[in-house]
């Protein structure tokens, strides 16, 4: 019988290592499992009731057309050869020569002033396929939580142009630019898994479509109950269990960075969920199942930036200041500037994941741990500002690398949504908008109504009249009662 790794296995060449593809096709899918069906359940069931379908769908949709993009055109421009300092040369991702070879970032080789070699370019030992599907995983929930900003009035047909556009013109750049070899990886700057490729550009993102979409009607935004908690608690797990893979994948190898960066997520989670929640109680009076959710979420995203790279104990510090200060942001500062009151943010993207991935960005800069950083980083002599060395111009250039990405953000997010204003209006009409779900997509979420729908009693008066004979003629004491529903007195 042959080995595992037997010569005559041509499935089987000698760099692949099984263990390492597996860990990074089972981090992949737990990457994808945040997104489909994480945040298509989260986002559907943490909104009112009319805006369910609709806000499910604007997920599910963003998720499949990334994968799309990504293979024609999109991995090529954030891992590919260069072609300018900060974007990759794009193309297609699908030729089976170049899929079943061994994974490649090119652009990550490092080479001293006289033209040798200091670092070879990172080459994980597994397929081009399965680093070209681990990180599309990436840029689709990336895109995904920029809808979390505009949930509840965007035109579906916008949004539908929105997604291709912005995954070329915004995510690639920055995941080029720390990630696939452009400046800001070569000069330094630390980003493990996306604290700032991912949360930073969302939350950016999601607040400038926000302000340029508009606001939801007036009712709803004084007015927006979660139309089923359990089910959003259900999103929320898929959400913070399939972090395992976020940043346990992020090292390309089931190795000892991966490790420590599963238990530092889910520590920094729990504390920041703990922490959210005791604010919640303490300000409040009670705690909250959504306010506990926001405070795992920057839980998570604030220790991404340095997830792998920090002793276990700082990722507690980490969890303490992601539960506390994008809730201080929320609660008091957004109250208090007319600026953010103007925008809004339906689920708060800019404050759970912006506010957070700059957070934990700059306190990577701090507990960055010299002995981990070797093992990962590709520029030598890396650490926190709390080791010495070099750690003040570490604490800089995370400064740098987060006003880069947001101003990029800025402007290539504001161009698109201007671009695609032209031809689309970018919100929905108002009667579209007092209607929803049935109004968007001739679908409804619950064959009830209520909670802000307008009921079209043309639509269903002869249905109901139909109902009411049939119901007056089995049992003359039943009456036809509120909101269409029958009541026996």
């Amino acid at each position: 019988m042959a080995g595992a790794y037997d010569a005559s296995l041509p499935g089987v060449p000698d760099w692949l290592n099984k263990g390492d593809n597996a860990w990074q096709l089972t981090s992949a899918t737990l990457v994808g499992l945040q997104s489909m069906p994480g945040l298509v359940i989260l986002y559907a069931s943490i909104v009112k009731k009319k805006w369910a379908v609709n806000s499910a769908f604007m997920a599910l949709y963003a998720f499949a057309a990334v994968l799309l993009c990504w293979v024609l055109l999109c991995y090529k421009m954030a891992f590919g050869d260069e072609l300018v300092p900060f974007w990759g040369r794009g193309g297609p991702a699908f030729d089976q020569g170049y899929l079943k070879g061994q994974a490649k970032i090119p652009e990550t080789i490092r080479k001293f002033g006289n033209g040798t070699t200091e670092k070879e370019a990172t080459m994980p030992y597994f397929p081009m396929a399965t680093l070209v599907y681990f990180q599309f995983t990436f840029a689709a929930i990336t895109t995904i939580l920029v809808a979390g900003s505009v949930l509840g009035r965007m035109n579906i047909k916008a949004w539908m142009a929105f997604v291709p556009l912005w995954l070329i013109f915004s995510y690639t750049v920055g995941a080029y630019s720390l990630w696939g070899g452009g400046f800001l990886y070569h000069w330094g700057v630390i980003d493990y898994s996306g604290g700032y490729v991912i949360h930073l550009s969302s939350g950016v993102a999601g607040f400038v479509a926000a302000y340029w979409v508009g606001p939801r009607p007036q009712a709803d935004r004084e007015r927006f109950p979660p139309n089923n908690v359990l089910l959003m608690l259900a999103g929320a797990g898929l959400l913070w269990m399939g972090w395992s893979g976020f940043n346990g994948g992020a090292p390309y190898a089931a190795n000892l960075t991966s490790s420590i960066a599963v238990l530092n997520t889910n520590l920094s989670a729990a504390t920041s969920l703990l922490v959210w929640t005791c604010l919640d109680v303490i300000f409040f009076g009670k705690p909250s199942v959504i306010g506990a959710i926001q405070g795992m979420v920057t839980g998570l995203a604030g220790v991404t930036p340095g997830a792998g790279l920090i002793q276990t104990w700082a990722a507690i510090i980490i969890g303490i200041f992601s539960g506390s200060i994008p809730w201080a942001s929320m609660m008091i500062l957004h109250k208090k500037s007319i600026l953010l009151q103007q925008v809004d943010d339906t689920l708060a993207v800019f404050y759970t994941h912006a506010v957070a991935g700059v957070l934990g960005g700059l306190l990577t800069g701090l507990f960055a741990h010299p002995d981990l950083c070797v093992l990962l980083l590709p520029v030598p002599n890396t650490n926190g500002a709390f080791y010495g060395g070099n750690g003040g111009k570490q604490f800089l250039k995370q400064l740098v690398g987060a006003a880069f990405i947001t101003v990029w953000n800025v402007v290539s997010t504001t161009l698109i949504l201007l671009a695609i204003k032209m031809f689309i209006p970018l919100r929905m009409a108002e009667e579209e908008l007092g209607i929803g779900d049935d109004a968007a997509h001739g679908e409804e979420a619950y064959a009830l109504w209520g909670d802000g729908e307008k009921f079209d009693a043309t639509r269903h008066e002869t249905q109901m009249q139909e109902f009411e004979r049939d119901q007056e003629a089995a049992h003359p004491s039943y009456v036809h009662g509120a909101r269409g529903v029958t009541i026996v007195l």
